[in-house]
């Protein structure tokens, strides 16, 4: 049985992400980018389980995505003193959004597509590139690393956005993300090892 975590357990002045609870989307797998679904029963459930792996952990600073699903995982999650962060949005599919990648394979007829490699079309939303994503994020890091001089700041939002997230604090090349396996309302916490941004816990989840 998985522990629950003190701060033993994590390091000072850290990065929390936590990606939102289950959705009727995310279940099936389908890409959910400005469709605002809220939370499903078990993804409630999945959020008060984030809640209890940091419990212990003290955050200063909460940022959230403004999408509905985002903001029931972080009040949810215990995390209720939070700045809405425009930046921290889900991927924009654009004519893929509700697809999922079966779908999308079969659509174009191509059995490789793969977003980080093969980016999305325009739709009833223009659809934006990992470029565009990572650039919008590195905001995001760029308003958090002054703040980790002083406490841990907690991040909720989505799959591709925290992922693009971690690897632009990792001074990856954006794509990496694509690397990153993240589930639904699952911790990973981001760091310093030395002098050099890391990853210090990864896709946990407190399980049922």
């Amino acid at each position: 049985m998985t522990q629950h975590p003190d701060r033993k357990h994590f390091p000072d002045n850290c990065i929390v992400l936590i990606r939102h609870g289950e959705t009727k989307w995310s279940l099936t797998g389908q890409h959910t980018g400005v469709t605002d679904l809220p939370l499903l029963p078990e993804g409630e459930k999945g959020a008060r389980r984030a809640g209890e792996l940091i419990k212990h952990l003290d955050i200063g600073h909460t940022f959230v995505s403004p999408l509905l699903r985002a903001r029931q995982t972080a009040e949810l999650a215990g995390l209720k003193n939070y700045e809405i962060d425009d930046d921290l949005r889900e991927w924009d599919y654009g004519g893929y959004e509700g697809l999922t990648t079966d779908q999308i394979r079969e659509k174009i007829g191509n059995p490789d597509w793969e977003i980080f490699t093969n980016g999305v079309v325009p739709g009833d939303t223009p659809g934006e590139t990992v470029e565009d994503v990572s650039a919008r994020v590195s905001h995001v890091v760029n308003r958090v690393l002054p703040l980790l001089e002083e406490s841990n700041v907690a991040l909720v939002a989505h799959g591709h956005s925290l992922r693009i997230f971690a690897a632009t604090f990792l001074q990856k090349n954006p794509r990496f993300a694509g690397q990153l396996r993240l589930d639904a309302g699952a911790l990973s916490i981001l760091g310093y090892y030395h002098q050099y941004p890391s990853i210090e816990v990864w896709n946990r989840r407190e399980r049922s």
